[in-house]
């Protein structure tokens, strides 16, 4: 017969079966810290601005390493490991910003409208990103369009 936990231990949420080990945090029962004060809708917003700048230049920030006297003669390959170093930096924002923000975790959004306002952040940098970086790039009367129904859509996912 298996060893079985005793009773103090079943009842108990904070330990599991396996003995007197500590539950995991996203095991544990009991209420979950209140990150639903207005600053933590703003520190979310501004951890997926943070984000999403180095999200761009991983991304995209590649097409003028060509233009650095550095970047002329990387191959393809070096390319992908700077990306890649910038990615890291984005997911150390990223994921914070989804925890705290996130109303599983206490926070005030839904995935929904997170994820609605993670892509409106994406957009707005991006633009910004455009301007700068790729000032030849023409802005045309659909991109507009396509911002305003974007706008909407923000609209549309926080309407109660």
């Amino acid at each position: 017969m298996p060893d079985m936990p005793l009773a103090r231990e079943i009842n108990n949420p904070a330990f599991t079966t396996l003995g007197a080990m500590p539950r995991p945090h996203h095991l544990r029962t009991g209420p979950l810290p209140d990150h639903s004060e207005p600053m933590t809708g703003f520190r979310t917003i501004l951890l997926l601005v943070l984000s999403n700048v180095f999200m761009t230049l991983a991304w995209y920030g590649h097409l003028r390493v060509k233009d650095l006297s550095w970047g002329k003669g990387l191959g393809l390959m070096g390319i992908i490991l700077i990306s890649w170093g910038l990615a890291f930096f984005e997911y150390l924002l990223q994921v914070p910003a989804n925890r705290y923000g996130h109303v599983g975790h206490g926070g005030p959004f839904t995935l929904v409208q997170l994820k609605v306002i993670q892509e409106i952040i994406t957009l707005c940098v991006f633009a910004i990103f455009t301007l700068v970086a790729f000032r030849e790039e023409a802005l045309r009367w659909n991109h507009l369009l396509a911002a305003l129904l974007l706008i909407c859509a923000v609209w549309l996912v926080f309407k109660k």
